[in-house]
């Protein structure tokens, strides 16, 4: 069967993306295409350069060159705050979760940037440990509770784009895999994904091509069914 995902437009492209944090220069001329309706991966050891990737298309990272482009716009220059507005989502890996507010509160306090995010009620429908815990202080969930909340409030947004930061990490198997299969619904309903993961085995259950990192740059690209006879190269990569 035909790869459908080439014939679609490129959502995200971004080329020779050079960034530096101070007087470190952490990204070397990164390029990489996610298309619409895929869900790709950064893979790579720690250090390797996919958070600040992900901070360098939010516009966090403060110096920046090369190209970015969302949907045809060019995001490097562009003021920090306009980025969400495009409809790009950012899911750290610290989650941020506001301690002081109750689930419903987190759920709903960032704003709709466009029409067509997800209604509260298809949100507990998708997250269902979520259910009934409106009232529950966001910080009284577990870990993988407080990452489906994550995910969540950036689903009512309208965001087509979403970047997800290591949403696995530190999560027990059972959660794990009630994220694989959120991400696959997500999927299903037109999302656009671009996750950061270092267990190279849940991104194989979700995605449909890998990029692999590597001091800064990606040094290689892996559609997801070519995995199986790249396994070795793999682990040679992320050291496993």
């Amino acid at each position: 069967m035909p790869d459908a995902s080439h014939s679609r437009s490129a959502m995200l492209e971004i080329a020779d993306l050079h960034a530096f944090y101070g007087e470190s220069h952490v990204l070397h001329g990164v390029s990489l295409t996610v298309r619409q309706g895929e869900v790709v991966t950064l893979l790579g050891r720690n250090g390797a350069g996919k958070t600040t990737t992900m901070r360098s298309i939010m516009g966090i990272v403060g110096k920046r060159t090369g190209s970015i482009e969302f949907q045809g716009q060019q995001l490097i220059g562009m003021a920090q705050h306009k980025i969400p507005r495009l409809g790009i989502g950012y899911v750290p890996e610290e989650r941020g979760i506001f301690a002081s507010l109750s689930v419903d509160e987190n759920l709903t306090l960032p704003p709709v940037v466009k029409e067509g995010g997800m209604t509260v009620p298809q949100i507990y429908e998708l997250f269902p440990n979520l259910q009934g815990r409106g009232s529950t202080q966001g910080t009284r969930l577990s870990g993988g509770e407080q990452q489906m909340l994550a995910i969540a409030r950036i689903l009512r947004t309208g965001a087509d784009l979403i970047l997800l930061d290591e949403p696995t990490e530190g999560l027990a198997p059972v959660i794990i895999e009630q994220i694989g299969v959120a991400v696959r619904k997500l999927k299903q309903r037109g999302f656009t994904i671009l996750l950061v993961e270092q267990n190279f085995r849940f991104a194989a259950t979700i995605a449909d091509r890998h990029y692999v990192m590597e001091e800064g740059q990606v040094v290689d690209m892996i559609p997801n069914d070519q995995l199986a006879q790249n396994m070795e190269k793999l682990h040679e990569y992320l050291g496993v």
